[in-house]
C-alpha cells in the first residue's frame, strides 16, 4: 500500500507532523523531491526538530528512510543532520540513499546566493540553497550522481568539465573567486567514503517492498502553489511536489499510490516571494504568527518570518486538485481560537467580475479577495479528541471547508504534539 502526503497550498502547511504521525504505520517513508531548501517541524518525545533532507520516518527505529533518485542531496547538510538527531539521543536511522540522487555542489550554492544578490528587489525568495541551479544542471545532463562518488576518474572529469564553465561564470557575471576543483574533488571522495553505508539501489529496494505488501508512504516537499508548471511561476521552486511527480522521483509505477493526502492549514502562510491573494499585515498579521505553530510562523529552514493570511478555498481547492488528492489532513485549527470572526476567502474579484478558479500569475497579481465571516468559537480546543466534541462553530468552520473543496477532511490537527490530533471516520 503506497500513500502520498503533499501540500495543497505554498508550502508550510503543517506537514512535518502529519507526515511523522502516518510514519509510524509506514514501513518505508520516501523523499522523491527537493532538497534542504525547506524543512518539516517535528515534535515528540526527543525534542522539537525541523528536518531539511532526511524522511519523517527517521524517529522510528522500525522504518526504512529513502532519499529518492528525485531529491537534491547536500552531503555535508545530511551528514550534520544526522550528527545532530545523535547528539540529542535520537538513534542513528535506517536511512537508503539512492544512488541515482544527485549532489548539491557548491558552486549551486554560490551561484544561487550572487543571483539573488544581482536581482535585488526582484528576487525570487531562494532560500540560497543551491536547488535552482541543481535543478537546471541536472535538466542540462551535467549533474553529478551519488554512484559517481565511486568511480574516481569520471567524478574528477566531470568536476573539472563543468567548473571550465562555472568558474567562468562566476568570474566575468559575478567578479567571484573561481570554485577549486581539487579540493571539490578530494572532499567529494571523502563524504562518499562515509555514506557508502547508505547508499544503494533505492529502485529494486522499492520493486522488492512493493512486492512483499510493504506500507510505504511517499513524503512531499512545499506544496502544489510552488510547482514549476501548475504553481504561481516564477515564484516556484525547482522541482515538482505533485503526487503526479512521487511515483518519478521515488521510482514507483504510478498506480500504487492509492490515497493521496493533501495537507492545508486553518488559515494560510507563505514563505517567500510571489503573489498571495488573502496576506494580512500589521497587528492582525502579528497576533496570527505568534500564536502559529508552537514557536510561532517562522520558516523551518529560513527562520524569516512568514507571511500570513486567510484560508483561501480558490487556492486550495485549485492545489488539492492538481494534487489529485482523495482527502484533506487540515492542520492548526487551534490557532483560531482567539478569533471573534474567521474570515474564509471564498472567490477573487478583478474589477467588479469574481472567479473562483485560480488564475495565472500576471492575473493573481491584482486580485481581490472576496470574504465569507465566520463566528469563532473563543476557546481551546486543543485537548478534544474527538470531532464530535468541538464547538458548534469550529464544526460549521471545518465542514465549510469540506464542503468547499469537495473533499473529506480524514484528519484534523488541533496542537503541536503527536497527540493532539482527531482522526475523523
Amino acid at each position: 500500500m503506497v500513500k502520498a502526503i503533499v501540500g495543497a497550498n505554498w508550502g508550510d502547511e503543517g506537514k512535518g507532523k502529519i507526515t511523522d504521525m502516518l510514519a509510524a504505520e509506514s514501513d518505508v517513508v520516501l523523499r522523491f523531491q527537493g532538497g534542504s531548501n525547506a524543512g518539516h517541524t517535528i515534535i515528540n518525545d526527543y525534542g522539537k526538530f525541523a528536518l531539511h533532507l532526511l524522511p519523517s520516518g527517521v524517529f522510528y527505529e522500525h522504518v526504512t528512510n529513502v532519499l529518492g533518485p528525485g531529491t537534491a542531496i547536500n552531503i555535508s547538510t545530511l551528514l550534520k543532520e544526522i550528527e545532530a538527531m545523535e547528539e540529542r539521543g535520537v538513534p542513528r536511522p535506517n536511512l537508503l540513499i539512492s544512488e541515482r540522487a544527485q549532489i548539491v555542489m557548491p558552486w549551486h550554492i554560490l551561484l544561487d546566493s550572487y543571483e539573488e544578490e544581482r536581482l535585488g528587489s526582484k528576487q525570487f525568495g531562494s532560500t540560497k540553497s543551491g536547488i535552482a541551479p541543481f535543478y537546471a544542471d541536472k535538466y542540462s545532463k551535467i549533474g553529478i550522481q551519488v554512484c559517481d562518488l565511486y568511480y574516481p576518474e569520471i567524478l574528477k572529469e566531470k568536476i573539472n568539465s563543468i567548473l571550465e564553465v562555472k568558474n567562468l561564470w562566476l568570474k566575468t557575471l559575478y567578479g567571484a573567486q573561481p570554485v577549486n576543483q581539487d579540493q571539490v574533488y578530494d572532499e567529494l571522495l571523502r563524504f562518499g567514503e562515509r555514506i557508502s553505508p547508505m547508499v544503494g539501489d533505492s529502485t529494486s529496494f522499492l520493486q522488492k517492498s512493493l512486492k512483499e505488501g510493504k506500507r510505504i508512504l511517499l513524503e512531499g516537499q512545499l506544496g502544489a502553489l510552488r510547482d514549476p508548471d501548475h504553481g504561481i511561476y516564477p515564484f516556484t521552486t525547482s522541482s515538482s511536489p505533485l503526487a503526479g511527480f512521487a511515483a518519478v522521483g521515488a521510482g514507483i509505477p504510478p498506480y500504487e499510490i492509492t490515497e493521496i493526502i493533501a495537507v492545508v492549514k486553518a488559515y494560510s502562510s507563505c514563505v517567500g516571494a510571489g503573489p498571495y491573494v488573502t496576506e494580512i499585515f500589521g497587528e492582525e498579521a502579528s497576533m496570527l504568527r505568534e500564536r502559529g505553530g508552537d514557536a510561532g510562523e517562522y520558516g523551518a529552514t529560513t527562520g524569516r518570518p512568514r507571511r500570513m493570511g486567510w484560508f483561501d478555498v480558490v487556492a486550495t481547492r485549485y492545489g488539492s486538485r492538481i494534487q489529485g488528492a482523495t482527502c484533506l489532513a487540515l492542520t492548526l485549527l487551534d490557532v483560531l481560537g482567539y478569533l471573534d470572526e474567521i474570515p474564509v476567502c471564498v472567490s477573487y474579484d478583478f474589477d467588479g467580475n469574481t472567479t473562483q478558479d485560480f488564475p495565472v500569475t500576471p492575473l493573481l497579481s491584482t486580485a481581490k479577495p472576496v470574504y465569507k465571516m465566520f463566528p469563532g468559537w473563543k476557546c481551546d480546543i486543543s485537548k478534544i479528541r474527538k470531532y464530535s466534541d468541538l464547538p458548534d462553530n469550529a464544526r460549521k468552520y471545518v465542514e465549510f471547508i469540506e464542503e468547499s473543496i469537495g473533499l473529506p477532511i480524514k484528519i484534523i490537527s488541533n496542537g503541536p504534539r503527536r497527540e493532539n490530533v482527531i482522526i475523523r471516520d
